[in-house]
């Protein structure tokens, strides 16, 4: 028998967003995650705060807002406060009741801007990576090291003469000329760096993403942003797991790709109390002359060493995450301190990811 239609749309409904979310939702247990270490910063937070004036938007849903942009890949501030306005489970999630009114997007914007100023985002992983449920599960002894290009919110037509010369059209035809980042800059973005992957790839106006994870479970324990440049991966590398270092007290290992094989980067970070475990980069040059790696037998025949590089794998479906689901790919802001944010979110939303279902395991 076919149902009648009647449109309820004009009712009012008392029953509470608690009630709409599923019983087994993963997004429980991240809420649950999110609100203990925020219960832990709210010192901190409120020192960001005067003490008088009008009420701004609570730094608490703020941060939970923006990570439920990451968790979605939700594009923009602007249609993350849309899906705010209509979406029952994301209100719940935030905190808000299904009567409150959604900020403005720029406000929303410009109170961002403030959790970044006080280093929020770091104080929240280093937060949520000493909760009692979350400490037992990571290494404090092993790690690895890796890095990844962020495509810049800048097209080749920006990129420029820093002289002024070469304008007439706009940067419009650029081919056949030689642009280097020392003669030229993007005037959209002007840390952005010019830089090509690899032998025979394109060349793409970029940041460059580095994160270190543990090798037990592969969770990310640090992270940071610099300019895309060829040494940027060792030396970003180096400055993490100095900390992690002096933290543990004692020799730590590190897992890391033949991009990191250089003999100043390996002694350094013996320099640091660090095993390095790095691929050996021995292969043939362009020139026809073989590569001498810095790493040989003394450490590749430790059983730790193959383990290490096992380990390494982990490393790849945070970018992988990052780049597919999160907002990590192509980042929507520009300046290194606004994408150091984006990326800590997207390192800080993976790892409430894949939390839960360790602990469940």
């Amino acid at each position: 028998m076919r149902g009648v239609f009647v449109d309820q749309g004009g009712l009012f409904s008392y029953i509470a967003p608690e009630a709409r979310v599923p019983a087994n939702h993963p997004l429980r247990k991240i809420r649950e995650l999110v609100r203990d270490v925020l219960g832990e910063l709210n010192r901190s937070l409120g020192r960001l705060y005067a003490s008088e004036g009008r009420p701004s938007i609570p730094p608490e849903q703020l941060l939970s807002a923006l990570l439920l942009q990451v968790f979605y890949g939700i594009r923009s501030e602007r249609q993350l406060m849309e899906q705010l306005n209509y979406n029952l489970m994301y209100r719940w999630f935030v905190g808000l009741s299904p009567g409150d009114p959604v900020w403005d997007p720029t406000t929303f914007t410009k109170n961002r801007d403030r959790l970044q100023n006080g280093e929020v985002f770091a104080k929240f992983m280093t937060k949520l990576l000493n909760h009692p449920q979350v400490k037992p599960l990571l290494s404090d002894e092993h790690f690895s090291v890796d890095g990844t290009l962020i495509e810049a919110w800048a097209s080749h037509k920006s990129f420029r003469p820093k002289d002024g010369s070469g304008d007439e059209d706009g940067g419009a035809n650029f081919h056949g000329q030689q642009r280097k980042n020392d003669t030229h800059a993007s005037t959209s973005d002007p840390d952005s760096r010019l830089y090509r992957k690899a032998a025979g790839r394109e060349a793409k106006l970029c940041y460059m993403g580095h994160a270190a994870i543990e090798n037990r479970h592969g969770l990310a324990v640090a992270g940071t942003v610099t300019f895309a440049t060829g040494t940027a991966e060792r030396r970003a590398s180096e400055i993490m797991l100095k900390a992690k270092a002096k933290k543990a007290g004692r020799r730590i290992t590190v897992g890391e790709d033949k991009a990191y094989d250089t003999a100043d980067h390996v002694a350094n970070l013996r320099a640091l109390n660090v095993t390095p475990h790095v691929v050996q980069n021995d292969s043939i040059t362009t020139t026809g002359k073989r590569r001498q790696s810095a790493i040989d037998g003394r450490t590749t025949r430790h059983k730790g060493y193959g383990l290490s590089q096992s380990c390494r794998a982990m490393i790849e479906c945070i970018f992988g995450w990052g780049k597919q689901h999160g907002t990590m790919r192509k980042t929507k802001h520009r300046g290194i301190t606004k994408v150091t944010t984006d990326f800590m979110l997207n390192l800080i939303a993976y790892n409430l990811i894949r939390i839960p279902k360790l602990l469940t395991a």
